[in-house]
C-alpha cells in the first residue's frame, strides 16, 4: 500500500468517524475550516522545513509525484509537492486534526473532563473531590 493510499484512506475514515459515528460533524461547521487554515499554514511551515532541507525523505514509488536520484532537492510546487512537502503530509495532518477535534468535541458533550481541573482553586471542585486544602 503506497504512502498516497494510505493518506485517501485516513481521509475517508476521519470524515467517517466525524460524520458518522461520533456525529461531531465538524466538516460542515465554517468554525472547522477557519480553524484548520491556520493549523494548514504552520504545516505548510514545519513540512517545508523538514523536506526541504533534506531532514525527511520520501520514496518516490510511494508518493504522488516523483524523486529524481540526480535531483535530490524536491521542488517547492509541483511533482505532488506544496511547500516541498508531499501533498500526502497534507491529507495525513487533514485526518489528525479532525479526528483530534471530533473526539474532542465528542468527549466533551459527554462532560469528560481532566482533573484536578487547571486554574485557580473552586470551591465546588474542592467538595466534589473531597479534598481539603
Amino acid at each position: 500500500m503506497t504512502y498516497t493510499q494510505i493518506g485517501i484512506m485516513s481521509i475517508v475514515i476521519a470524515a467517517l468517524l466525524d460524520m458518522y459515528v461520533l456525529r461531531t460533524r465538524l466538516v460542515q461547521r465554517k468554525a472547522f475550516w477557519y480553524s484548520y487554515l491556520i493549523i494548514f499554514f504552520f504545516q505548510l511551515i514545519s513540512n517545508g522545513v523538514l523536506t526541504g532541507l533534506g531532514i525527511v525523505q520520501y520514496d518516490g514509488a510511494a508518493i504522488i509525484g516523483e524523486t529524481s536520484p540526480t535531483n535530490r532537492a524536491p521542488t517547492f510546487i509541483g511533482h505532488g509537492r506544496l511547500c516541498f512537502a508531499p501533498v500526502e503530509d497534507l491529507m495525513f495532518g487533514f485526518s489528525l486534526i479532525l479526528l483530534t477535534m471530533s473526539l474532542w468535541v465528542f468527549w466533551g458533550r459527554r462532560g469528560v473532563q481532566r482533573t484536578p481541573m487547571a486554574g485557580p482553586p473552586r470551591p465546588e471542585v474542592h467538595k466534589m473531590l473531597r479534598y481539603k486544602p
